[in-house]
């Protein structure tokens, strides 16, 4: 029973018009005395408004309401579609938003980094384990000829706190330090595998 309805019972019933519908409700809390009911729709209930359409001029159907909802075909303001481009803040990557199904969301486009795009349209899939290196330092140059497929280790050589400061390098001297860093990992790869095939 709700609150009022057996509250009317118990005093009916004890005759105690001094206990107020509160009081025997703090009283049933207190004791964790159950009333059955959970406040949730329980498996196989039919809702009441089960395919009732909300009467004219009320919630959902108020000119109010009606005035700020989507209309059926509405894009968000800040839609880009295939082709808008635009530059990474974190990275300064070229963000490119294709006319492919994005697997994750289901989104008829989907964002990839320019360079990488245009780098597999020519050169195909990016090894495992390979990075892509910017050869002029600018990020925005996508062209595919201005980045080169190299292994993820070789990066650390490459950087400016422990290794060549190659994007801080002159132009000139850029190409020499790719090689010698690519001289480096081969050198420490041959290494590896001479221990190895003495280990065995």
């Amino acid at each position: 029973m709700v609150i009022g309805d057996y509250h009317r019972a118990f005093c009916a019933k004890f005759g105690r018009e001094d206990i107020s519908a509160g009081h025997l409700h703090a009283l049933r809390k207190r004791k964790g005395w159950k009333t059955g009911r959970t406040g949730c729709f329980e498996k196989g209930i039919v809702p009441h408004n089960k395919g009732k359409r909300c009467p004219l001029g009320q919630g959902g159907r108020h000119p109010n309401a009606q005035r700020t909802q989507f209309r059926k075909g509405n894009l968000p303001h800040n839609t880009r579609g295939a082709g808008h481009e635009r530059i990474d803040s974190k990275d300064g990557y070229v963000i490119l938003i294709v006319d492919e199904a994005n697997p994750w969301t289901g989104a008829k486009t989907r964002p990839v980094h320019k360079h990488r795009y245009l780098w597999e349209q020519k050169h195909g899939p990016l090894p495992e384990g390979y990075v892509l290196k910017c050869l002029d330092g600018d990020k925005t140059n996508c062209d595919p000829s201005n980045w080169e497929a190299i292994p993820r280790s070789i990066l650390p050589q490459l950087n400016g706190r422990h290794g060549l400061a190659y994007d801080q390098a002159h132009p000139d001297v850029k190409p020499a330090l790719l090689t010698l860093s690519k001289l480096k990992h081969a050198a420490k790869e041959a290494k590896a595998s001479s221990r190895k095939g003495s280990a065995l």
